[in-house]
This record gives C-alpha cells, structure tokens and sequence, in this order.
C-alpha cells in the first residue's frame, strides 16, 4: 500500500486551477479529488479559500466542498505567531498549519517561496511538487 501524501493547499492554487484546469494546481486539486493527495484544512484556511473564490466572478459559483473532507480536517494548535518571518500575516496560517501536520505547503504565493527553505515547513510550488512526485520532466506541457 503507498502512503498519500498530504498536503496543505494555499488559496492561489485554487485560484490558478480556476482559471486553468491544465495547470499543475488544476493537477493537484484533481489528485485530490481522486484520492491520492490527502488536503489538510483547518476552518482558518478552508474560511479563506472559500471567501477569496467568492470573490472572484468567474470562479463564484465553484463548489469546493468535496475538497474539504472531515477526515483532513485538523482541529489542534497551529500557532502562526511562529511564523512571523513571513511579511503577509495572511499567508503564516497556511505556513503554521502545514508544520503542525507535516504536509508540504503548495503555493505560488511569493512571500511563502521567499527563503525556502523554512524550518519546519517544506514549501513547493505546485509544479515542483508534481515533478517530484509524478516524474513529469521538465519543460513546457
């Protein structure tokens, strides 16, 4: 039996699979899906993916709730006070949870990537993270 891996999914991705379902985050979320990716949330960061997907017009209407499963659910401390290295306060909760989990942290939010690597945290872009784990070389897709 292989291990799924779990990962913590920053709300760009969501975001970028949105607007382009052949991109690597568009990957990640149907891996998701199919059960391969395990994604840890808590209310913090499903709340703001939820909200900032809202938002958006072309994207409002998206159901992301198959997404979400209570089985991935983490409900224990995540303290992103620890993580005030990261210059958006917004982004820590993402970076706290996935060290509270052991997930990797996918984004392609700049200030996540900014002096990789974290203690604590590994963080990937979506595209790193489905070369390294799918074998798919690099190069234009």
């Amino acid at each position: 039996m292989v291990d799924v891996v779990s990962v913590v999914v920053d709300t760009n991705l969501f975001v970028a699979a949105g607007f382009n379902p052949g991109s690597d985050a568009a990957i990640v979320l149907a891996a998701v899906r199919a059960g391969r990716l395990r994604l840890v949330w808590d209310e913090p960061t499903r709340r703001e993916t939820e909200h900032v997907v809202r938002t958006i017009p072309p994207l409002s209407g998206t159901d992301l709730s198959d997404l979400f499963g209570p089985d991935c659910r983490y409900d224990g401390p995540t303290h992103p006070e620890q993580f005030g290295f990261i210059p958006d306060p917004a982004d820590r909760k993402f970076a706290a949870l996935a060290a509270a989990t052991g997930a990797v942290l996918l984004t392609n939010d700049r200030h996540l990537l900014a002096g990789r690597p974290h203690h604590g945290v590994v963080v990937l872009t979506p595209t790193e993270f489905v070369r390294q784990n799918w074998r798919v070389p690099a190069g234009p897709r």
